[in-house]
């Protein structure tokens, strides 16, 4: 890690006195005799290899921000942090034809009452916003961010694309791993994960 801080460290040097030259059009040697060799290095073969690897770290820093504000949970209620019951109430039951209606009229394929439902929802808005082509830095994906995404192969072929077949995944995992959807939301709510 202290490495990769060093690294872009450099980089960020680097780049900040590259842009210092071609904007100001003349060397920081005058000025600044770090500058000046900074400039040097990101001229270099070290220095483009730097530079890139800068450019990949704000990309993937992206991508994780991005992800993160796109799937932020919608919660009118959400579970007490500590005891209690961890249920959220999510209103009237979702239309047939979308995932969460899917997802709605399998809970009790799973064992799993209507009860449950707020639990679920919150949690896989959160993970994924219900988006079956949903897909994080760390290789999660689907609804219900299985990681790796291929596991959700053992429910079907057609994981990539199904949301049913997420869906019917992400419930077996549920009730495997937590027994229910508001232990897996109480989890997730702990600890950031499930």
């Amino acid at each position: 890690m202290g490495v990769f801080l060093v690294t872009a460290s450099v980089a960020t040097v680097a780049v900040v006195a590259a842009a210092l030259l071609v904007i100001t059009g003349r060397p920081l040697a005058r000025t600044d005799p770090l500058g000046a060799a900074v400039a040097q290095l990101s001229a270099g073969k070290a220095g483009a290899s730097l530079i890139h690897e800068r450019q990949q770290v704000i990309l993937e820093d992206a991508a994780t921000q991005s992800f993160s504000v796109t799937s932020a949970p919608k919660i009118a209620n959400p579970p007490p942090a500590t005891g209690g019951s961890p249920f959220v109430s999510a209103g009237p039951p979702p239309d047939p034809a979308s995932a969460q209606g899917i997802a709605y009229s399998l809970l009790s394929a799973y064992g799993f009452g209507t009860d449950q439902w707020g639990c679920l929802d919150a949690l896989w808005n959160q993970e994924s916003g219900w988006r079956y082509n949903a897909e994080n830095a760390s290789g999660a994906y689907g609804i219900p961010q299985a990681l790796p995404g291929s596991k959700m192969a053992s429910a079907g072929p057609d994981w990539q694309t199904n949301p049913t077949t997420q869906i019917k995944w992400g419930l077996g995992y549920i009730q495997e791993r937590y027994g229910t959807p508001c232990a897996a939301w109480a989890n997730e709510q702990a600890y950031g994960w499930y």
